[in-house]
């Protein structure tokens, strides 16, 4: 087992493994570290928008249907006595379809296309703590590899261990307070209605039992799995005042128990699973996303979507970013000069998306006021053309140049917004 490398990537999920395979690609020395074993389950929806899915097409990773993958053409929305199908956009900068596949197989697929690349993983390599040289810059990391302790040097580390962001705490990195977190839960069901649905599908009227019935900032989803099942759960923000009161696991058995009988989500017989939560961090709610040789990838950095809890796709977006970034500051000298170039990645992820996450935490807080959240489910949703503009917004889907209308009310926002 070699000890030494150009980066340490900690944790291999999305962000990680996409990060490992565009800096071995680039033919660096990557040591991937990866916890648990693959393949591993996730809590997530299993969805993926267009975004997602263009950073799975960059790794070279077939999505056919003959390779596993169900397609989805667009989201469908229930809510205000309404039912919208509203199709992705039809756009240069991303394809016009969605995936769903198993976080089970999925991240085990995307490792292994970092190794595939020319990165080395050790799986069961439980990373406990930087190795930090005088000056307190990271200059390596601790782990745990089958119950013996191992030291791993490398002049850069990729913290990519997601929500708990264990390393970049070491590193004196806390969470902001300040910025939106979501906290979801999921199950599996067997459905041989639902299982196949070339839509996915959110349910915008979530009502909490502890806070009066009163309408949650979140969505309900119901995504076909292709293969009998279908992954169902919610999430929720934390801008209401029912955050933290309400009992998710129970508002999710309640949800449930109000769809059709012959769907087979509120018989408990037809459960595949316990009911699993995670949180969802946020907005850049850990920063700087660069500092002392560690570079934050994904929901190590906060990086989840306010408008609409996706997280894979920045996660990987992100990955590629920091790998492009230290290719090229591993190419200069240590010093000032590298130091420079790896200062690219905060500026950058700034850019694109720091306008974007100020006004999704505008959204967060003006969602959490139930009467707003109301009209808006009630008065919205019967206007398509609206939606769409809305669709476009939520899921991040713009063309930069040569866009239609909405694409330019949209970029215009984000430019003028003040980054978070």
């Amino acid at each position: 087992m070699t000890d030494e490398a150009d980066v340490i990537v900690v944790g291999a999920g999305p962000g990680g493994s996409t990060t490992a395979y565009h800096l071995a690609r680039h033919g660096l020395r990557v040591l991937l570290l990866e916890k648990t074993e693959f393949p591993r389950e996730k809590v997530c929806g299993d969805g993926l928008t267009p975004r997602a899915v263009k950073q799975i097409v960059k790794l070279g990773i077939d999505t056919t249907p003959e390779a596993g993958w169900l397609r989805n053409k667009g989201l469908r929305v229930i809510g205000g006595g309404v039912r919208l199908e509203l199709d992705w956009p039809e756009l240069a900068s991303f394809p016009d379809y969605g995936l769903v596949r198993t976080r089970l197989d999925f991240d085990d697929m995307l490792a292994k296309q970092a190794v595939k690349a020319g990165a080395v993983l050790h799986t069961r390599a439980n990373v406990t703590g930087p190795v930090l040289d005088g000056a307190g810059r990271a200059v390596g990391v601790v782990a745990e590899v089958a119950g013996e302790e191992k030291t791993f040097h490398a002049p850069l580390t990729i913290a990519a261990d997601g929500v708990s962001g264990r390393f970049p705490l070491a590193m004196g990195l806390a969470k902001r307070e300040d910025r939106p977190i979501g906290v979801a839960v999921r199950r599996y069901y067997h459905s041989p209605l639902r299982h196949d649905d070339d839509y996915l599908e959110s349910w915008l009227e979530l009502r909490s039992r502890e806070a009066g019935d009163k309408l949650l900032p979140g969505y309900g989803w119901i995504f076909g799995m292709g293969d009998g099942r279908v992954n169902v759960g919610l999430g929720v923000l934390n801008s209401s005042a029912a955050f933290g009161k309400t009992n998710y696991r129970r508002l999710l058995v309640d949800w449930l128990g109000s769809t059709p009988p012959d769907w087979g989500m509120a018989d408990e017989a037809n459960a595949d699973g316990p009911i699993l939560g995670a949180a969802l961090p946020m907005g850049f709610n850990r920063v700087p996303h660069y500092t002392r040789g560690v570079l934050l990838v994904g929901d190590s950095g906060g990086m989840v979507n306010p408008f609409n809890g996706e997280g894979i796709a920045y996660a990987m977006e992100s990955g590629e970013l920091a790998a492009e970034v230290v290719v090229q500051a591993l190419a200069r000298p240590a010093g000032p000069a590298r130091e420079r170039a790896l200062a690219a990645y905060p500026a950058e992820l700034k850019a694109r998306y720091g306008g974007y996450y100020r006004l999704g935490n505008v959204f967060v807080k003006l969602i959490g006021n139930p009467q707003i959240m109301k009209i808006a489910t009630r008065h919205g949703m019967p206007h398509p053309t609206l939606m769409r503009f809305v669709l476009k917004l939520l899921a991040n889907l713009t063309d930069p140049r040569g866009g239609d209308a909405m694409d330019r009310v949209i970029n215009a926002m984000t430019r003028v917004a003040p980054a978070v």
